[in-house]
């Protein structure tokens, strides 16, 4: 049966032409849009994760309140003993210190008078560590401009933009000027050993990278950090463990008025990024509904005009005695047919042009010039297992569905005027 109406649709391309470029459209669309979605918002999930939330972040209760101000006088002490306990309570975890600072940059000329200053946004790594792959996952060797990493205490990595308005070059020393945990004033020469690009505006603007080593001390934040950042294994977010680990770590810790008592949060209970990780799921599901409708009417019409095309060899199929029934059913044989051919060939488009994408990707720099959030300036998008066969669903469902519904005019036919039909 299946080969005698693959013979039936081959031959006649009339009948099978349209449809199947139909749904080859429809589904190339697809499975672009949902690698689209899929690769833009995880983009921007991951570039949270990798510089700001990590997939759990620890810090006091006091310093989760008022994050956004980077409270260092609300950091977590005694952080080295809590960091070894996290990693024997939660070996499964790669945990880190990060500790985030404000202040001026200030650049001497020859004389060692002020040549130019900018405002600068600190971000402190265990860079000189080998086991905590902070260098790896912040990207720091591939996003270097000019010059190297740090390699000892007193060197620090600057942002390129900064570094062309501050007119810096690589080996140029700069002064930061700032305060201390506890409030005094701090200054602290370091060397420039490199200049980087993250691709964030929000970042490269005023970017300054140092040692945590050299922040604790220039900070006054000896065995202190702002905050400890967990990653899952293979840096791959999972929000259901991610929530267990925290109301685990939680829930030890007890129930507790004290608010430099450490409180553990998920990815998704920061920043906002909740509302991004439904939107993943719900839009997604949107798009494919959404060509689902819009396939099945379009189909059901090509189908209205496929079946006057075939009024005739209907007909006579009625009036050599082959039933109603049996004419439905291998219309419908034929849409599934139809359906799994421009299935496979809109899935094989749809899947090039999401992974030229990925590679390519869209630049929308221009648009986060003056934006504070933390995105990529390239949106990319994603090819994932699921691309594989979500474009089935819509190409099978809405064939199906638009021949279903055209076919209804079959039950219509009256055999008492077939012949005269015929006869016309």
């Amino acid at each position: 049966m299946i080969k005698f109406l693959l013979k039936g649709i081959m031959g006649d391309k009339n009948r099978s032409l349209l449809p199947i470029i139909i749904v080859t459209i429809g589904v190339s669309l697809t499975v672009l849009l949902s690698g689209y979605i899929k690769g833009a918002m995880g983009d921007i999930i991951d570039q949270n994760a990798r510089f700001d939330t990590g997939h759990v972040k620890v810090m006091t209760k006091a310093y989760a309140e008022n994050k956004d101000q980077l409270p260092n006088d609300l950091a977590i002490l005694g952080v080295d003993s809590l960091l070894q306990q996290l990693k024997n309570n939660y070996p499964e975890m790669n945990w880190v210190k990060r500790t985030k600072f404000g202040g001026i940059i200030d650049v001497p000329d020859a004389n060692g008078e002020t040549k130019g200053q900018g405002p600068a946004s600190g971000m402190a790594f265990e860079l000189f560590s080998k086991t905590s792959g902070e260098i790896k996952r912040m990207n720091l060797q591939t996003a270097i401009v000019k010059g190297a990493l740090p390699t000892k205490s007193g060197e620090a990595l600057i942002g390129q933009e900064f570094i062309e308005k501050l007119g810096l070059n690589i080996g140029d020393e700069v002064t930061y000027f700032g305060s201390t945990m506890n409030g005094s004033m701090t200054f602290k020469n370091f060397k420039v050993t490199g200049s980087i690009r993250f691709g964030t505006p929000a970042l490269d603007k005023g970017a300054i990278i140092v040692d945590i080593t050299d922040a604790q001390k220039m900070l006054d934040m000896e065995n202190a950090s702002g905050e400890i950042l967990g990653y899952q294994p293979n840096e791959i977010y999972n929000d259901e463990k991610a929530k267990q680990l925290a109301d685990s770590f939680n829930n030890s810790v007890g129930n507790t008025t004290d608010e430099y008592a450490p409180i553990m949060l998920p990815l998704k209970d920061q920043n906002n990024l909740a509302s991004y990780l439904d939107y993943v799921d719900v839009y997604t599901g949107l798009f494919v509904t959404i060509f689902i409708i819009v396939m099945s009417i379009v189909l059901w019409n090509t189908g209205l005009l496929g079946g006057l095309r075939r009024y005739q060899e209907f007909g006579i199929r009625l009036a050599l005695g082959e039933a109603k029934g049996h004419i439905y059913r291998t219309m419908i044989y034929e849409a599934v047919l139809i359906g799994v051919i421009g299935s496979i060939l809109g899935s094989l488009v749809g899947l090039a042009f999401t992974y030229y994408m990925q590679v390519v990707g869209i630049d929308i720099g221009e648009m986060l010039e003056n934006s504070s959030m933390l995105m990529p300036s390239v949106i990319r998008a994603k090819v994932t297992p699921s691309l594989f066969y979500i474009g089935f669903i819509p190409g099978l469902f809405a064939m199906v569905l638009g021949t279903a519904l055209s076919g209804i005019g079959i039950y219509k036919r009256e055999t008492a005027t077939l012949f005269k039909e015929l006869e016309v």
